[in-house]
């Protein structure tokens, strides 16, 4: 290694910064967030340090630097814009043994500032040794998006337990495997929900017990309306923690390679007509994994609470006093007529937007018709492809012009995705020209006209005679 990765204790300490322009003001910020006593040494500081001098966070000496400035400090940066006066800054405080950093600069200092993830406790630093700081920020911004912001109150309430932990268990690979069942499972959830007493009540539980029974929990995860990158970071760590993976037919055989790779998976999926798995037996099947003390992944295209079952799923899991939680997902409806380019709502043309299912548990269409047929409105259709023909009549029936436009997503968000547009009128006979398959949405109304235009992701395909 060409520098020794190290946290260094600044709290109440004296630092010296020289500078005052922006580069300054970054640096003056990350100190006195380690509580840092903070001198700056320049002639003029930019507003926000002014601000600072002004309410005493920082001391001010309004002067240009000198060597023996450094003297008695606990840190120094340079980041002035002269090169020359940085150089002498780093050499004497070197000279002195007081570490010193100048801002991009690694040939002038003795060490480096890394790309910082804080989640205080926990901090993690990344560096390239100075080499390419923006490879560093890259790698930051990926972490940062894989590490929740709870983490820090995890380590906060995990450090308190601490030496209860050592008492309790005397093998330290005893300790370990507490620790792994309490930082991965629903107690760690709970605290970084913000439910701290709850989690308290259960870790003292669990250290006064002789022998802990295993504690599961569900959770009923939106997957998207098909795309990985459209995931929440929630979802995305939850299906990295699974030990179970209940899913369906429609959450693509992408995001499924995300799970954790040594988890169960068990296909559960429906589709019309053909269930795999009963409702029943799938409420069934959550309750008793969850009580054997497994962490259950229910992984649901779109949203859970969205034509997902997910309110019937969660009545079981109350019912039987199993620990749950619900992560919303992007919509199928809302993938769809974004990458469509199908503004769901719009001035000109939709005040409101309604989604229906296109056919209920018998296959029967029993749908408020008077309340969909109104004007300046936005109505997508969910599972509505193979009775297309009849629903498209029965707008037409009750009362939308013929002409009204009308399109069908298939496969929405994914490299697959498909956008026919038409009318009420074609659409049924564009489906079947076209081939179109589930998963699939109708959105029907003015906005549709718009897709030709604004189908940023994949170019609609406009058939002859459609709207717009």
């Amino acid at each position: 290694m060409e520098y020794f990765p190290i946290f260094l204790r600044l709290q109440d300490e004296p630092c010296l910064l020289v500078g005052g322009g922006e580069v300054a003001v970054r640096k003056a910020r990350l100190l006195l967030s380690a509580g840092a006593r903070l001198t700056v040494v320049s002639p003029a500081l930019v507003a926000e340090l002014a601000a600072m001098a002004a309410s005493g966070e920082i001391r001010h000496l309004p002067r240009e630097a000198l060597a023996a400035d450094v003297s008695g400090y606990r840190l120094v940066v340079a980041a002035t814009d002269n090169r020359e006066v940085n150089r002498m800054v780093s050499q004497a405080a070197q000279a002195q043994g007081i570490p010193a950093n100048v801002v991009d600069d690694p040939e002038l200092s003795s060490y480096i500032t890394p790309a910082i993830i804080d989640r205080s406790p926990l901090v993690i630093a990344v560096s390239t040794g100075g080499g390419v700081p923006v490879l560093a920020r890259l790698i930051r911004a990926r972490l940062e998006s894989l590490i929740p912001a709870g983490f820090g109150n995890l380590a906060r309430f995990a450090s308190r337990f601490r030496e209860q932990v050592k008492a309790r268990f005397g093998n330290v690979e005893q300790r370990r495997a507490f620790w792994e069942s309490v930082l991965e499972g629903p107690l760690a959830e709970q605290v970084m929900n913000g439910n701290e007493a709850a989690a308290e009540a259960e870790m003292l539980a669990r250290l006064a017990a002789t022998d802990t029974p295993p504690s599961g929990a569900v959770y009923l995860v939106g997957a998207g309306p098909g795309n990985p990158d459209l995931l929440t970071f929630r979802a995305l760590r939850l299906m990295q923690q699974a030990d179970v993976v209940l899913y369906d037919n429609l959450v693509a055989e992408p995001l499924l390679e995300l799970v954790r790779r040594d988890a169960e998976r068990i296909f559960v999926g429906k589709q019309r007509a053909n269930h795999s798995l009963p409702q029943e037996d799938i409420n069934s099947l959550m309750v008793r994994l969850a009580s054997e003390g497994k962490r259950v992944l229910r992984l649901k295209g779109g949203d859970p609470f969205t034509f997902g079952r997910g309110g019937e799923e969660i009545e079981a899991l109350a019912a039987e006093g199993i620990p749950f939680e619900v992560v919303p997902g992007i919509t199928s409806a809302s993938g769809a007529a974004a990458y469509a380019g199908i503004p769901l709502t719009h001035r000109d043309h939709a005040q409101s937007v309604t989604f229906v299912t296109g056919h209920k548990q018998d296959g029967s269409i029993a749908l408020d018709w008077p309340a969909l047929t109104r004007e300046q409105q936005t109505v997508v259709v969910y599972m509505g492809l193979t009775m297309a023909a009849e629903l498209c009549a029965e707008f037409i029936r009750h009362g939308k012009a013929a002409t009204t436009p009308a399109a069908v997503v298939e496969r929405a968000t994914t490299l697959q995705q498909r956008t026919v547009v038409g009318t009420l009128e074609t659409l049924p006979g564009l489906i079947q020209a076209h081939s179109i398959s589930s998963p699939a949405l109708i959105i029907v109304g003015d906005v549709v006209a718009l897709s030709p235009r604004l189908g940023w992701f994949r170019r609609a395909e406009t058939a002859p005679g459609a709207a717009g």
